[in-house]
């Protein structure tokens, strides 16, 4: 038998739902208003803070304070967490109460309308146990949202919870779009022509350690980025990202989601104990695959008829997700492939 060493983990992010209220281009998790509205139960949120919980004991020192960060504590997120607001409330509440630390919650700020409503809600957030906040901002995400809305949330949450606790992300896409003075929203292509007059910079944003080439973007963004044959990602295995302990994801249909690796499930998250001692891969030939290398995932994937692309793969993340979309497309015979309404959306 065998067993991908699966770490405890050290920081989480819970799903609340992959609902959103756009369809931005470089999702990594294919978010969006034609997914199922779907939410995390909070019986199963219970039950998966219990665990996560558990295992933060034994990282974090008793009541750890002023500790904010992408690979601390924990974080909901989605989708859009602020288009359920009780669930993001009930979610915050419950996380305190069992002193889990570094709570955040992620948002486009579509929400903040005015700065009655923003006041209100990040206070009622922060009364019940939320420490900080992470606001998206980047130019992908104003195709959607306009501007001002989230410099509006980014001015209140900064006044509520103090700088340091407070994420932009990207902090270079911020300064851009402040840049271009926009109001309102602005489509992509807009933006490339307005951006690459002025700021010579702009290529900055796109490097692979800011704006991951994974998930949505493979498909959507794939012409702004160069290209290589399938044989120059062979030889590379994913076994670091499918073990690494720190900011993995828990879906709302509670998926155990290594790091960033949306559309891949090592079992469920209700059941965090048996995941951890190690999961077997005997009847996860996919899974069994990407522990060793792309080659062994493309020969499943050409034993169903899969076909090279042949304008080549941007990362060793698009070859192995273009795959996964195939099999998803073929066969119903790889349970690890979840949800699988992720693969529709992308």
């Amino acid at each position: 038998m065998k067993v991908l060493p699966v770490r405890k983990p050290i920081s989480a992010g819970i799903i609340l739902s992959y609902k959103c209220t756009g369809e931005c281009k470089h999702c990594m998790y294919a978010c969006s208003p034609k997914w199922s509205n779907d939410w995390i139960s909070l019986n199963d949120l219970d039950i998966i803070l219990s665990k996560l919980a558990d295992a933060f004991r034994d990282v974090y020192p008793p009541n750890i304070k002023g500790l904010l960060g992408l690979n601390y504590g924990l974080h909901f997120t989605g989708g859009e967490p602020f288009l359920n607001f009780q669930v993001l409330t009930e979610g915050i509440k419950r996380a305190k109460s069992l002193n889990i630390p570094s709570i955040f919650v992620e948002t486009n700020c579509f929400w903040c309308i005015n700065d009655e409503i923003v006041k209100e809600r990040l206070l009622t957030l922060k009364n019940v146990g939320l420490d900080g906040i992470l606001i998206s901002a980047n130019p992908f995400v104003v195709e959607h949202v306009p501007f001002e809305r989230i410099e509006r949330g980014l001015r209140i949450a900064i006044s509520i919870f103090g700088e340091r606790n407070v994420i932009v992300y990207h902090p270079i896409f911020y300064r851009q779009l402040r840049a271009l003075n926009i109001r309102g929203t602005l489509i992509f292509k807009e933006y490339l022509k307005k951006v690459t007059k002025i700021d010579e910079s702009f290529f900055i944003g796109f490097d692979p350690g800011i704006l991951l080439p994974m998930g949505r973007l493979v498909f959507r963004l794939v012409h702004l980025y160069q290209k290589y044959p399938t044989k120059h990602f062979l030889k590379y295995s994913c076994l670091s990202e499918l073990t690494r302990p720190w900011h993995i994801h828990i879906d709302c249909y509670c998926n155990y989601i290594p790091g960033y690796c949306a559309g891949i499930s090592l079992g469920d998250a209700r059941n965090l104990e048996e995941i951890i001692q190690g999961v077997d891969l005997d009847d996860k030939p996919i899974l069994k695959a990407l522990a060793t290398n792309l080659g062994e995932l493309l020969k499943i994937a050409k034993s169903y008829g899969y076909k090279e692309r042949k304008d080549g793969y941007i990362s060793k993340c698009h070859l192995c997700l273009d795959i996964r979309r195939y099999l998803v497309n073929e066969t119903r015979n790889f349970n690890e492939l979840q949800p699988r309404e992720f693969y529709e959306h992308l």
